[in-house]
């Protein structure tokens, strides 16, 4: 079975009568949790207007989050190349990798909100190049490299950075894919990890799936091995002891998530036309609404209809309350993700063994019990 490993990723999403700061906080705190759960990795986003996803810098989150965990690892997830000098990007970047000793990712990509670049006089038919011109630069600079280098957007006279990465050779990397080749093939030129975003119905994890295989193409005619450990799938998810217990937590926040995809987002969740989002999202396989033997399953077809990945990462999303977020993830860290990394196998074994042979066991166990007490009553008594 292919070891998982678990993430999520935080963009975040927010209703607009939320209190920011409680909100940013309680961001925080779910981080907290997820490190105590033993969840792999948290992706935290980048965006700057349409008021639901408020971290503006992923970096500044990151080193906050940093400070409250031990072990969970933390990227970028992601900067928007475009809207960025690519020498401060990368300098900022060893920063964060020596301040987490290793734990920051940089995860890139061209920016999602058509807004957001709007907003900064960048042409949206641009980003997708901006970022591959940014890349470039980031990878040769974190190899070591000085660079020189000239665009309409920036411009580089022996640019090195400073200090080393922490992380030898260097931090982990990854490009967000979605609808457009842009992301896999920037990832398989330079031989790094993609996060695939987009949704899990059977028609997008046809996608993922010719993703990859662009992506491994890519990445062999680079002169890199195509690892699917490095592949990351985003997905949703909300579950609770009973389908009808999740079905009852996500009414909480459900319909202003799909709300904010129909009115702000790039892409809608869910199509407008549809009034039942619960039932749509379920039956389409776009979101695992329900408990985890169905979390189970639903990872199990993500994994067979995209031929593989390494990573499961949840969409972070307010759907239920704080309390049965944090149940959810509670429940996916105890029951659904040792399905997926072997740490229940061997206990089952050690288990089924002891089952098996109880009787013999009890036998032996009673018959050298009794040999000790015939023993000691064959030993002559002291005189009294």
């Amino acid at each position: 079975m292919t070891h998982l490993n678990s993430g999520i990723f935080l963009a975040p999403f927010h209703d607009l009568a939320e209190n920011p700061v409680l909100a940013l906080e309680r961001d925080f705190e779910l981080l907290q949790h997820l490190d105590a759960l033993n969840y792999t990795e948290a992706w935290i986003g980048e965006h700057h207007s349409g008021g639901f996803e408020i971290v503006a810098s992923p970096e500044v989150f990151i080193a906050a989050a940093a400070e409250r965990t031990k072990h969970i690892r933390l990227g970028t997830g992601v900067v928007s190349l475009p809207y960025h000098n690519p020498f401060i990007v990368a300098d900022r970047m060893v920063q964060l990798d020596y301040q987490t000793r290793g734990r920051a990712m940089l995860g890139v990509g061209p920016g999602s909100l058509v807004h957001d670049a709007v907003k900064i006089g960048i042409d949206p038919a641009d980003q997708r190049r901006m970022m591959n011109e940014s890349l470039d630069v980031i990878v040769d600079l974190l190899r070591g490299e000085s660079v020189t280098r000239k665009t309409d957007w920036f411009d580089l006279h022996d640019a090195r950075l400073q200090l080393p990465p922490y992380t030898r050779p260097r931090m982990e990397m990854a490009v967000a894919a979605a609808r457009s080749p842009a992301g896999a093939l920037a990832a398989g030129r330079h031989g790094i990890g993609m996060l695939s975003i987009g949704g899990t119905s059977d028609d997008a994890l046809k996608h993922h799936a010719s993703n990859w295989d662009l992506y491994a193409k890519t990445a062999r005619e680079n002169g890199h091995q195509p690892d699917r450990r490095n592949w990351r799938l985003v997905t949703l998810m909300h579950i609770a002891e009973t389908r009808e217990q999740a079905r009852a937590n996500v009414k909480h926040g459900l319909d202003r998530f799909c709300d904010y995809f129909r009115d702000v987002a790039t892409f809608p969740i869910v199509p407008n036309e549809i009034t039942d989002r619960y039932q749509f999202m379920v039956e389409s396989g776009s979101a695992c609404i329900g408990t985890p033997d169905d979390a189970i399953a639903f990872i199990e077809r993500l994994l067979q209809g995209s031929g593989g990945f390494g990573v499961i990462m949840e969409l972070a999303q307010n759907w239920a309350d704080w309390a049965q977020t944090k149940r959810h993830y509670e429940l996916m860290a105890r029951y659904v993700h040792p399905h997926f990394q072997s740490s229940r196998e061997w206990r089952t074994d050690s288990y089924s063994f002891a089952r098996d042979h109880h009787d013999d066991f009890i036998g032996q166990s009673s018959a050298a019990v009794q040999a000790e007490i015939d023993r000691q009553a064959k030993k002559p008594r002291a005189a009294e």
